[in-house]
C-alpha cells in the first residue's frame, strides 16, 4: 500500500448521476489489478457557501474501484466510477483539473482469472460496472472470450458500451426496460452460467444474493467471483468496521472486506 496526493487530471458526468475521473498518482496504479481498490480522503479545508471551513468533513475516506489505468505523460493515470449519492461524492464532482486528492492504495484482493479460462462472464448492477470495465478490457487483450452483463434501472443509467472494447460482448438489461432485455441481470447470469468458465461480479446485495441461489441449483459448478461493497474507515484491516460472515470448511468465520475480500465466491456469503 502507498499513499499519495493524486492529481485531478479529468472530472465530469458521464451518464446519468454517474461521474468518471481520471487522476494521476503513478505509484498508486502501480501493481494495481482489477478488482482491487482504493480510499480516497473526500474532504478538505474549503470553504462552503455559509463562509465556514469544514475540515475532515465527511470524517471517514470512500472506497473506490480502480475503474481503468491508461498511460499519461507522467505515468499511469487511473480513474475511478462514481455515483453522487452523498457528502462524500458529492465532494469528489466539485473537485477540477489540477485540484488534489489524498489517496491509499492499492488495496484487498481483486479479481482472480484461471490461466486455462477462456470464456469469461461479467455481471455488473448499477454502479457496479465500475471494476468490470478493466478487467473486460485486460481479458480482451490476453485473447479470452467475454459477455458483459450490465443491469441497471433504466436507459440513462446504462453505462456506455462505446467505451468498451468492441470484442466485447454486451448484454443490457433495465429494470423498465427502457433499453435492452426487461429484467434484472441475473436472468442472462443464469442463461450463460453454464457457457462461461468462470463468472465476475459487482453490484447490489440483492443481486448477490440471487446469483448464489442460481449459482447452487446450477448443473454445473463454476467460479463465481464477486466483489462486496461494505462501508469502511481505514481499508487496511485495523478499523474491523467491515466484518462479514462468511462460509468456510466446517462451518462460518468472520472475514474482512477491505482485507480478507474484497473479492469472495457469491456462494461463501450470501
Amino acid at each position: 500500500m502507498r499513499t499519495a496526493y493524486a492529481e485531478v487530471i479529468e472530472n465530469g458526468r458521464l451518464y446519468g448521476s454517474t461521474h468518471l475521473m481520471w487522476l494521476r498518482a503513478p505509484e498508486l496504479a502501480r501493481n494495481a489489478h482489477p478488482g482491487q481498490f482504493m480510499m480516497l480522503r473526500c474532504s478538505d479545508d474549503e470553504a462552503y457557501g455559509d463562509g465556514i471551513a469544514h475540515a475532515d468533513d465527511p470524517l471517514l475516506p470512500r472506497p473506490m474501484s480502480y475503474h481503468r489505468v491508461r498511460a499519461g505523460a507522467g505515468g499511469n493515470e487511473w480513474s475511478v466510477l462514481y455515483d453522487v449519492v452523498g457528502r462524500g461524492t458529492a465532494w469528489l464532482s466539485r473537485r477540477a483539473p489540477g485540484d488534489r486528492v489524498y489517496a491509499w492504495g492499492p488495496l484487498g484482493n481483486g479479481y482472480k482469472v484461471g490461466r486455462g479460462s477462456r470464456n469469461l462472464l461479467l455481471v455488473g448492477g448499477g454502479i457496479g460496472i465500475a471494476p468490470l470495465v478493466w478487467l473486460a478490457e485486460d481479458a480482451v487483450a490476453q485473447g479470452r472470450n467475454v459477455t458483459l452483463v450490465v443491469g441497471a434501472r433504466s436507459a440513462e443509467h446504462v453505462f456506455p458500451s462505446s467505451l468498451l472494447p468492441r470484442e466485447v460482448e454486451v448484454v443490457v438489461t433495465t429494470d423498465d426496460g427502457s433499453a435492452g432485455r426487461k429484467g434484472f441481470a441475473t436472468g442472462p447470469f443464469a442463461e450463460l452460467l453454464e457457457w462461461c468458465d468462470q463468472a465476475f461480479a459487482c453490484g447490489p446485495t440483492p443481486m448477490f444474493r440471487a446469483m448464489a441461489d442460481i449459482a447452487r441449483r446450477a448443473k454445473v459448478r463454476r467460479s463465481v467471483q464477486a466483489l462486496l461493497e461494505e462501508r469502511m474507515g481505514c481499508g487496511t484491516g485495523i478499523c474491523y468496521g467491515c466484518a462479514v460472515k462468511v462460509r468456510v470448511r466446517g462451518g462460518t468465520a468472520m472475514k474482512l472486506v477491505c482485507k480478507d475480500g474484497p473479492r469472495f465466491d457469491v456462494r461463501d456469503v450470501y
